[in-house]
């Protein structure tokens, strides 16, 4: 069953897939796959309420997606269970960090639009022009399986402030939690024909999303290799295309660094079994300490324990799919090969689990910044050391990657933190374990695209500044 025009139905053609829980390799559910023609259907359905829709009154969208918030909280379990179960979260992570990140953004998105200007004076040197911002139009969303709801929720509420309709695509390996959503959509009244779900792959739905010659926008968040494969097919329409791509975050660790650098940025590292974009997989440790933080981060390593996702507690759970876990032994693999010292871990299950998709949570050491498990996104616990000389040593060392989305300083200095902060080619560049605050932009430049989701920025996305002279007073 797809959501289409305010309503549950049939697709015109499909055909089944299994879901399968990655704790267990079994299948969990059965979805239909969209076709080209399902595509068009919910376009079509979106195409139609644009018009109304856009015109709404702001206050009124923010209202609806208020009464979307407290659903969204009111059926927060049953949201953690779907994440859970599709794509192995351990269920105390999926309910606090995974409905979690989804309620915070609902939230922060709520605040920057109650003082959202859709009306904007040019300047005082023009006091007859004025800067409209229109809703863009029928946008296409595509979200990934690692984080289902963050992604979810930093495309569709911003879209459905700005006044866009929209048709959504979740990721086929972890489309559940994208269902339950597409009820608390309906649940909270949204008018027919705003918010469409087609599930499909990428070949068929994805693709024929991007080239719709009535979709104004794609949001995409996913691989590098999708993201370029996204925006040549939108470039025969000309649309616009907001990416938010791969990472392969550097966390220096200066010798000053404080006490708790080192398994902050072990944890931080492993945290949803290592399936983050913007994860520090690459520690980049200054020679005089390096030895110490080897160790250290190796015994940090050990407290780490693996368990089912059903289960509560504090633990890693699989990684989400039999095509991810492959790769990511392909990548240990290929560390091992190159010579990287490998300290913790390694190819294979953990002894305790011979079914489903765990990993081994992995550290190597003594890596290179020319090797592949520093280069290539491994998309799994696998953290890489790298030792600097210098402090330029350590911001080429950064630097040398085709990725820039999130790095990471840890310093007790604060004009050495704000030094190197300024020259690090990312979006973004957290120190000391300080996250990011609520309404900050989430992006990147380079290979880990362009977009900069998240408070006011998120919205603006969605939105075309309209410029006209000779406004009447």
């Amino acid at each position: 069953m797809f959501y289409i025009n305010g309503a549950w139905v049939a697709p015109l053609t499909s055909h089944d897939l299994p879901v399968i829980n990655p704790a267990t390799e079994a299948p969990c559910a059965v979805i239909s796959l969209g076709t080209v023609a399902d595509v068009d259907r919910a376009v079509s359905a979106a195409k139609a309420a644009f018009d109304a829709w856009s015109q709404t009154e702001p206050g009124h969208r923010l209202g609806l997606v208020e009464r979307l918030l407290e659903i969204y909280k009111r059926r927060a379990p049953e949201m953690a269970q779907a994440i859970s179960l599709e794509m192995g979260a351990p269920i105390d992570m999926a309910l606090d960090r995974q409905v979690g990140s989804g309620a915070r953004h609902i939230t922060n998105f709520i605040t920057a639009f109650r003082d959202f200007q859709f009306q904007r004076p040019l300047g005082p040197h023009a006091p007859d022009d004025r800067i409209l911002m229109d809703a863009i139009g029928v946008v296409g969303l595509i979200t990934p399986w690692n984080w289902p709801m963050n992604q979810v929720t930093l495309k569709v509420i911003p879209a459905l402030l700005a006044g866009c309709t929209m048709v959504h695509k979740p990721s086929e390996v972890a489309p559940l939690s994208s269902i339950l959503f597409a009820e608390f959509i309906d649940e909270a009244g949204f008018p027919k024909g705003v918010f469409n779900l087609v599930n499909g792959d990428g070949v068929d739905v994805g693709t024929r999303l991007s080239s719709h010659p009535d979709v104004e926008m794609i949001s995409f968040t996913g691989s590098t290799r999708a993201g370029i494969a996204i925006s040549k097919a939108s470039a025969e329409t000309l649309k616009r295309v907001s990416l938010e791509l791969g990472g392969k975050g550097a966390n220096i660790l200066f010798a000053d660094a404080d006490a708790q650098a080192v398994e902050r940025g072990v944890l931080h590292c492993f945290a949803n079994t290592g399936q983050s974009c913007n994860a520090p997989t690459r520690m980049l440790v200054e020679r005089s300490i390096y030895d110490r933080v080897v160790e250290e981060a190796k015994a940090v390593g050990e407290t780490i324990m693996i368990d089912l996702p059903s289960k509560p507690g504090q633990h890693l759970g699989p990684v989400a799919s039999e095509a991810q876990f492959l790769r990511v032994q392909e990548m240990i693999e290929k560390g091992i090969d190159e010579g990287a010292r490998l300290i913790l871990g390694g190819l294979g299950r953990p002894e305790s689990h011979n079914i489903g998709y765990f990993v081994r949570p992995t550290i190597f050491a003594d890596v290179t910044n020319q090797m592949a498990v520093a280069r290539e996104e491994i998309f799994g616990p696998v953290l890489t050391i790298i030792p600097f000389e210098t402090e330029e040593e350590a911001i080429q060392i950064a630097n040398d990657t085709p990725y820039g989305l999130s790095n990471y300083i840890q310093s007790t200095d604060d004009a050495k933190r704000n030094r190197v902060a300024s020259r690090l080619r990312s979006g973004m560049v957290e120190m000391n374990g300080k996250s990011r605050g609520a309404g900050s932009p989430f992006g990147g430049v380079k290979a880990s695209g362009r977009a900069r989701e998240g408070g006011v920025w998120g919205i603006e996305e969605f939105l075309e500044p309209k410029a006209i002279s000779g406004w009447g007073r």
